[in-house]
């Protein structure tokens, strides 16, 4: 039996800025198995970094990420507004800059870190999004797990198109009715569900815990309860917590 996968959270988005370079090193520095990050598209079709479709709440700038150049989204600090985090450190934390996928992927070259990508389109059409970064993960992705998730269904099926051997996950924040239905008939490699949904009736998913990765956990009682259920992965935003918990779980065994 597979022991549960730790994915960092936009890296380490409990204790580092999220989605930036910094966050996922020390994501990588503290063990996970993979990293979770979203993508968006800049005016001049850059696939970049960030979760949020505007800049004001995780940089200093302000305004759609669809209406900036990468150049000028460039020039926003992407740590500067994570001064009530215990670590800032101005200097360090202030230089962070919204990176691109390819930029992460050069980072995580290194290691064997699997790799979450969602693709942020359930509130704006990024048209292409799905064909640039499939291509950059062709040409950067050095081979790993790479996993593609949206909310958004339509974007999942044109990756499939694209990429027939593209693995896709759906994600899912409410219930859903036989969900291994739609895992056979959309060839999903797992669903990525909600901790309420997961946590609230898991006998509805016994069946198949080997293709649930579960969203967003840090508390550690529902830590603990996934990893006894053996899900795929544990999503969180404290990776380190996560780790813990299970290193002290195989410890018992």
């Amino acid at each position: 039996m597979t022991a549960t996968k730790i994915y960092g959270h936009r890296g380490c988005m409990g204790t580092y800025p999220e989605n930036t370079l910094l966050g996922f090193q020390k994501a990588i520095e503290q063990g996970v198995d993979g990293i979770e990050l979203d993508v968006q598209l800049t005016k001049d079709g850059e696939v970049i970094v960030i979760h949020d479709e505007i800049l004001d709440r995780t940089t200093d700038g302000n305004g759609y990420i669809k209406d900036f150049t990468l150049q000028e989204i460039k020039e926003f600090s992407a740590g500067v507004n994570y001064e009530h985090f215990p670590g800032y450190d101005e200097a360090s934390w202030g230089a962070e800059r919204v990176p691109t996928l390819k930029e992460v992927l050069e980072l995580l070259e290194p290691y064997d870190t699997e790799l979450n990508i969602e693709l942020k389109t359930y509130l704006i059409n990024y048209e292409g999004i799905e064909e640039k970064v499939l291509s950059i993960v062709e040409q950067f992705g050095n081979g790993r797990k790479i996993i593609f998730s949206s909310f958004h269904l339509p974007t999942l099926l044109r990756i499939k198109k694209l990429n027939k051997y593209a693995e896709i996950a759906w994600l899912l924040d409410q219930r859903i009715s036989h969900p291994q239905d739609y895992i056979q008939s959309l060839d999903l490699e797992a669903l990525h569900i909600s901790k309420q949904v997961a946590l609230s009736d898991a006998f509805y998913l016994k069946d198949f815990f080997e293709k649930i990765r579960v969203w967003t956990v840090n508390d550690k009682d529902e830590i603990k309860q996934l990893l006894d259920l053996n899900v795929n992965a544990i999503i969180t935003d404290f990776p380190e917590r996560a780790l813990f918990y299970r290193s002290e779980r195989k410890s018992f065994v």
